[in-house]
């Protein structure tokens, strides 16, 4: 197979050097093979050798270099070199899979063809080193060709080992642009599908998010749908699976607009988890009035109340929650003729630093609709509106005041919670009027509302 060349790092390639010559054999293998062999730039360099894991140790510690224990059980060591970490794997064979997820044991093994039977796609079962070229068992190559996902052995096998393979398998599929092998991937995934509940919710996170930031990932959530997975690992879109919608405005049903939505929404994943989610409550709020024409009123506050349990439940950190439920909540407000008051209530309430998110969001919304209803002149309008206000620098937030929580103790405010309310009043009138924002018109109102309403003591100025 010496017909395959591939451009192994030079970092990569001295660790290959150093265990050469302390009589061992070392191969690149997996993720960075397939994607070398694609043009497709390999996240980071695995190596499997058979040298065992306390030889791979001696020998980087005698050469100098920190090397870590990161899975030694399982034959891995980790070698740092120039800020890089490179994890270098003895052959192995796996033990049982009693769990579903890891193998109760490991043997090493002297065999490359052992250790590469053990992996989970042929696509990435192959190895390679400049001594002996490209080393594929299993047709990795074929299938790279044929743009498919195949299993390196029994299929069945190979998900009851590991039910994460199941959604990798759907990830490479979305991430590759490939697809599952019909009697092969696809049908053993459709039959073991029940046993991704055996897999923790960061797993499953983790692997759900790659598939949204795919290239394109309607691909992905359909292969979850078509597979069965998406009923275990997010039940909640079920419902809007084949529900009309019933308006001119829409010419999918909610779950085929939702995939419409996600492929038109930029590669953010803050963004495609809100795209993904933002219609998840439709079918609960659905009416028809009494021209047959569907309605989803609040449909914006029942999709981020199951958002918010769902991201719950899949431990995604809380401000990634809040971040995608504001979105969700927002998607439906869009102004044309509204004073500058309630866009700075809206500015407050999406956050500046998403409200460009939040944009990209309701276009790609649109673009998910019919053709002849994709009009973006609302938001259009909105964010140029927003931007006035931003550019002018115009006060948004309690910090912005002109006026704080000491200068309120010093007019005679006992500290508390009235600081904070007196503070919320001034902004209001700010938001209204921004003329308002000078330290003296402040106080003033401050005390007239507040110290001097039954007309005694004396006014204070910005001075006092």
């Amino acid at each position: 197979m010496d017909d395959y060349r591939i451009f192994i790092p030079q970092d990569t390639k001295h660790i290959m050097k150093i265990l050469k010559n302390r009589g061992y054999e070392s191969y690149v293998v997996g993720g960075c093979v397939r994607d070398s062999l694609i043009n497709r730039e390999p996240n980071d360099w695995d190596l499997t050798t058979n040298a065992l894991p306390e030889q791979t140790l001696e020998i980087f510690k005698a050469e100098g270099f920190r090397v870590i224990e990161t899975g030694i059980k399982h034959g891995t060591v980790t070698i740092l070199m120039n800020c890089n970490s490179y994890e270098v794997t003895t052959y192995r064979v796996d033990g049982q899979y009693l769990d579903n997820r890891h193998p109760d044991n490991v043997t090493f093994t002297t065999s490359l063809k052992e250790d590469l039977s053990r992996r989970d796609f042929t696509i990435n079962a192959m190895a390679y080193n400049e001594d002996k070229g490209l080393i594929d068992y299993f047709n990795g190559i074929s299938d790279l060709k044929r743009k498919i996902i195949k299993c390196v052995g029994n299929a069945d096998e190979r998900f009851n080992e590991d039910a994460l393979r199941m959604l990798r398998a759907v990830r490479f599929s979305s991430e590759l642009e490939f697809k599952l092998d019909y009697q092969d991937a696809f049908s053993a995934i459709k039959k073991n599908c029940n046993l991704i509940e055996n897999i923790s919710a960061e797993r499953i996170r983790e692997e759900l998010c790659k598939i949204l930031i795919s290239h394109k990932p309607s691909s992905g959530v359909l292969a979850l749908k078509e597979t069965n997975l998406l009923k275990y690992i997010l039940p909640e879109i079920i419902p809007c699976i084949g529900f009309q919608q019933h308006n001119i405005h829409h010419d999918k049903d909610v779950f085929y607009h939702t995939l419409s939505v996600l492929d038109n929404a930029p590669n953010n994943i803050n963004i495609r988890l809100a795209a993904l989610l933002h219609d998840i409550g439709k079918p609960k709020c659905f009416t028809m009035d009494d021209k047959n024409v569907g309605h989803f009123y609040g449909h914006n506050k029942v999709s981020t109340e199951i958002a918010r349990k769902i991201l719950t439940k899949l431990k995604f950190d809380n401000k990634t929650i809040d971040t995608v439920c504001v979105l969700i909540y927002e998607h439906m407000s869009k102004f044309d003729k509204i004073k500058p008051y309630n866009i700075k209530k809206f500015m407050n309430r999406v956050k500046i630093e998403n409200l460009e998110d939040l944009f990209e969001l309701q276009i790609a919304d649109i673009k998910g609709s019919a053709k002849e209803y994709q009009d973006f002149s609302k938001i259009l309008m909105l964010k140029h509106k927003c931007e006035i206000i931003l550019n002018e620098r115009q006060p948004l937030n309690i910090k912005d005041l002109n006026i704080n929580g000491s200068d309120l103790i010093n007019l005679g405010i006992k500290q508390g919670k009235q600081i904070g309310e007196i503070l919320k009043v001034l902004l209001d009138k700010v938001l209204e009027n921004p003329n308002m924002n000078s330290k003296e018109k402040l106080l003033d109102i401050v005390y007239d509302d507040y110290i001097n309403k039954d007309g005694v003591g004396k006014k204070l100025s910005s001075d006092s």
